[in-house]
């Protein structure tokens, strides 16, 4: 039997359904009313820079540095540090502190890594010149003048065993992060999943299609039936805009886990937050009665506005994803027909939706030092070589020890970058940067621009499980580009 052409619309569910996702019929959303009206969020620094950073040895020559470059970038910084009133002196109000000694493990608790992405390790043994009067301590932090050093810490303690503490727990932090990130878990459902999905059916063209997302058997069940008649014939259910947006740059895209009824459906995703604007939509296959995964590539979706292709249309921005759409329809696109399509009842479970794919950026940027694979090297002639490398024995083994910490990284299997610093200077910063590898360059660089460096690391794929050393060039002005500079490394041959 034929499904009937004309069915009564219903105007109340038209007007629920509007109401639901905030829009105004023909305008669009409401978002722009209530920015004007002072209801919508209003966007900060903040926001553009999700999670926090923990800077170890925050009150450090480059921890501090490294401190105000982040906050300038835009990120949430926090500071481990083993005083805070003293750190509070030293880097003001504006950054969140946390105590804790990465020589004293019991310190560094959950609350220590709570919501952090990455770590910046700046810390490091303290050494200072012998003499200890004013004019010779300026001096000797400036690089000026050579000055019998002696070390305040233990090396070991600090350089060896205080970094294989910080790595194990924040490997411990990072445990199960991988390359997925988890969008939706159905199978821990809350108020919020509640609240984010809605129906949105062929009745705001006119149809009389009805469905429902509900949370059943720690799944999100969509189903309802689907209707062609008032020249309908869709069903689906969207979130509510992401406020803030999805950044979802560096994911290779999206993965559903469903089990359904052997239809075809389609997933629809929005990077704008106009209520009828462009999509960009995948259809997909079930298997009756069965749990797949569907693997959504990004660059395989298809932009569309009302089922009709965009040609020439953009990318997908996955920067800035600001809704979810899942539909059944009885069109494919530009008016073709869906292969599997009946009108009747349908339904589909979703278990979970996560991006897939991540490209690796590190996640525990370290501060080391050049020279550290010198002490005992064949062959060095040490008349030529910086004062820690001639000294190192009577220095606690500072660089033995360093070489040491750096290792524990390497095994560590966080994503990393060790910078091997040249002799440390308090001189201005923007000085071009020459990079090198195998530990054999000399020379000096600023704190300034190590911590530059930092930040750049963070952001810089290419900047992932590579150790390099680095010192300023002749040049006044960085001219470089970090990408540039990053792409010249190779990669550390992993140690297991």
């Amino acid at each position: 039997m034929s499904e009937k052409t004309t069915s009564k619309w219903n105007a109340g569910r038209f007007a629920r359904t509007l109401a639901y996702f905030g829009v105004i019929p023909f305008v669009g959303s409401i978002s722009w009313l209530q920015t004007l009206l002072g209801m919508g969020k209003k966007a900060n620094a903040s926001d553009r820079k999700q999670g926090v950073i923990l800077v170890a040895g925050a009150t450090g020559g480059v921890g501090k540095r490294v401190v105000r470059k982040l906050q300038e970038r835009g990120y949430n910084v926090r500071g481990l540090v083993r005083d805070a009133k003293r750190a509070k002196e030293i880097l003001g109000n504006a950054v969140e502190l946390v105590e804790g000694d990465i020589t004293i493990p019991e310190t560094l608790t959950p609350a220590v890594f709570r919501d952090v992405t990455a770590v910046v390790c700046c810390t490091g043994t303290r050494v200072q010149p012998k003499e200890g009067d004013t004019p010779t301590r300026e001096k000797y932090y400036q690089g000026i003048k050579f000055y019998m050093p002696e070390v305040v810490d233990v090396p070991e303690v600090v350089e060896y065993q205080g970094i294989e503490n910080l790595v194990r727990a924040t490997r411990t932090h990072f445990q199960g992060a991988g390359d997925e990130k988890m969008i939706f878990d159905f199978t821990k459902p809350s108020q919020d999943i509640k609240e984010t999905w809605g129906a949105l059916d062929d009745i705001v063209m006119g149809g009389v299609s009805e469905s429902s997302i509900r949370l059943v058997d720690n799944t999100a069940f969509f189903s309802g039936n689907v209707s062609t008649a008032n020249s309908g014939g869709f069903a689906s259910v969207r979130t509510k805009n992401f406020d803030p947006p999805l950044n979802l740059a560096g994911y290779a895209g999206i993965d559903l886990r469903v089990k359904g009824d052997g239809k075809r459906y389609k997933f629809i995703i929005r990077s704008e937050v106009k209520w009828d604007g462009i999509g960009y939509s995948y259809s997909f296959d079930t298997v009756y009665n069965i749990w797949i995964t569907v693997r959504i590539p990004f660059e395989a979706l298809i932009p569309v506005f009302r089922a009709k292709t965009v040609k020439d249309g953009e990318p997908i921005d996955t920067s800035n994803i600001s809704s979810f759409q899942l539909m059944l329809s009885k069109f494919e696109y530009d008016g073709e027909l869906n292969p599997k399509f009946e009108a009747g009842i349908f339904q589909l479970q979703v278990e979970s939706i996560k991006a897939y794919g991540a490209e690796k950026f590190p996640k525990f940027v370290h501060i080391s030092s050049a020279g550290v694979t010198r002490p005992g090297r064949p062959g060095l002639n040490l008349e030529e070589e910086p004062p820690a490398v001639r000294m190192n024995d009577q220095l606690g083994g500072i660089l033995t020890w360093k070489l040491r910490g750096e290792d524990s990284i390497r095994f560590s299997g966080i994503p990393y970058t060790i910078i091997r610093p040249c002799a440390l200077t308090e001189e201005a910063g923007g000085k071009a940067l020459i990079f090198e590898q195998g530990d054999n360059i000399r020379g000096k660089v600023s704190r300034e621009d190590i911590a530059q460096l930092c930040v750049e690391a963070l952001e810089e794929s290419k900047a992932c499980n590579v150790t390099f050393e680095v010192k300023e060039s002749q040049n006044d002005q960085n001219s470089e580009e970090w990408e540039s500079l990053f792409s010249g490394l190779k990669p550390d041959k992993q140690p297991w």
